[in-house]
């Protein structure tokens, strides 16, 4: 059941990403495409068991890109252009960091956690990355809540619910799968039909 569920969470962000790709939001799209990799290698760990292999994409694709990306989202909305150079160039840090990052310890059964695998660079450059590209959308968010307050406060709640399943790695996977897929379809809820503001 772990396994279906975090294939499933990966399909719901996998089709949203191509909607949004469809409507021209390509840093949006591609953060729930990193999210949607995150989840396969949820279903790839769950079903197969943890290795290296499994938490290295895991880890690229959840904790050094996803949120990252939503922000460049955020920013290139608001017509913040120099958002998309600057996602491009973290994107290739981020995929340096983790092809280089050394992969340690013994996996057990339940969704790995950096601390137990990962020495202290890429933990660095993670928290980084996803404390100014949550900051970018939640700013962005409450800038502009009063002309889309439904749609702003989808988005702030699929932040959160994101945050809350980042923080149970390590737990049941079908709970981080759960998670994972709510927060797609808050992220996504909040993403449609943005209209880039000056």
């Amino acid at each position: 059941m772990d396994t279906l569920l975090a294939f499933v969470a990966s399909l719901v962000s996998l089709r949203l990403a191509g909607r949004l790709a469809r409507r021209r939001q390509p840093a949006w799209a591609a953060g729930l495409l990193a999210y949607a990799v995150a989840t396969a290698a949820l279903a790839w760990g769950s079903a197969h068991g943890w290795d290296a292999r499994a938490f290295r994409v895991y880890y690229l694709a959840g904790g050094l890109l996803t949120a990252p990306l939503l922000g460049a989202g955020s920013l290139l909305l608001t017509g913040r252009r120099w958002a998309a150079p600057a996602a491009l160039a973290y994107a290739g840090l981020a995929a340096g960091v983790a092809l280089a990052m050394p992969v340690h310890g013994i996996f057990g059964g339940t969704v790995p956690t950096a601390a137990d695998h990962l020495g202290t660079l890429p933990r660095v450059v993670a928290i980084a990355g996803n404390s100014l590209g949550t900051l970018a959308v939640v700013a962005v968010a409450l800038w502009t809540i009063r002309r889309r307050p439904i749609r702003n406060l989808l988005l702030l709640g699929g932040i959160g619910v994101a945050a809350a399943g980042s923080g149970l790695a390590g737990t049941n996977v079908s709970v981080l799968a759960t998670c994972a897929a709510v927060a797609a379809l808050l992220l996504y809820g909040g993403a449609a039909d943005r209209q880039t503001r000056g």
